[in-house]
């Protein structure tokens, strides 16, 4: 299973892989992957924020402090945007690899397609996916362990 790495291994010590189905698996790992990625954001942020103070990138100087105190700042008209573009972000993720919930048994929700790779949207502007399944799943593994570090990181902030 990618993610798994010497010396821990497999590491499910609460047992969820044991009592989930393969579909459930790749559920799990899909929610990994996507909490992982907006974590590694987060603390990036947080990192740029506290650092770059004062800048006029984006709102024009006004939001300044810690970065704790930085969500408080930030103008009302920019969460209706981010809002539309997280809902725009999420219907592609869904529409690309979840299967339409009129198809979907009552006891399987959040359904993903059979030949979808959890994480895979398609979206690599800069070619990093390697062609070689080896390759990949090295990749994969790399972005997994990051994305479990960052989500860690993000709860310490």
């Amino acid at each position: 299973l990618v993610g798994a790495l010497p010396p821990v291994g497999f590491f499910d010590p609460l047992g969820f892989a044991d009592k989930a189905d393969e579909n459930t698996l790749k559920r799990y790992r899909e929610a990994e992957l996507t909490h992982g990625r907006v974590s590694m954001l987060a603390v990036l942020g947080f990192l740029v924020g506290e650092k770059v103070e004062g800048s006029s990138f984006l709102f024009d100087a006004s939001i300044k402090g810690p970065a704790i105190s930085h969500l408080g700042q930030v103008p009302e008209g920019f969460w209706a945007i981010l809002l539309i573009t997280i809902g725009a972000a999420e219907q592609f993720r869904a529409e690309k690899g979840w299967v339409d919930p009129s198809e979907v048994p009552v006891d399987q929700p959040g359904l993903l397609k059979s030949d979808y790779v959890p994480g895979d949207l398609g979206f690599d502007p800069l070619g990093l996916k390697p062609e070689d399944p080896e390759e990949f799943m090295i990749m994969q593994t790399k972005e997994l362990q990051n994305g479990r570090l960052a989500m860690l990181a993000a709860a310490g902030f």
